[in-house]
């Protein structure tokens, strides 16, 4: 196996890590951006009063308005995109008894 392969000298940026409440939901699409490419949709979230895209396949989301969301994004000039499979429930041990 060759070892000792390094991407470069440039230190990598650390995703960002977001938890929070979702206060508002909102959906474009379908966009067809090929030929040959499924629907894709443009979810845009508020979370705690921030605003952020995430772009998929899927029309329905598995969060709903008001439940506790966690996820990773990274900022862009065109706003904050959330990374594609990193949406989901935040789980609070505290509740589960």
């Amino acid at each position: 196996m060759a070892g000792g392969f390094q991407r470069g000298r440039r230190q990598r940026v650390p995703k960002i890590e977001v938890r929070g409440q979702l206060e508002k939901l909102e959906r474009e699409g379908p966009f067809k951006e090929w030929l040959g490419m499924p629907d894709l949709y443009r979810h845009w979230l508020t979370v705690d009063g921030e605003l952020y895209s995430y772009q998929t396949e899927d029309a329905e989301l598995p969060v709903a308005i008001g439940d506790r969301v966690v996820f990773r994004y990274k900022e862009a000039k065109a706003g904050r995109w959330i990374d594609r499979n990193s949406l989901g429930k935040a789980i609070d041990p505290s509740d589960y008894r």
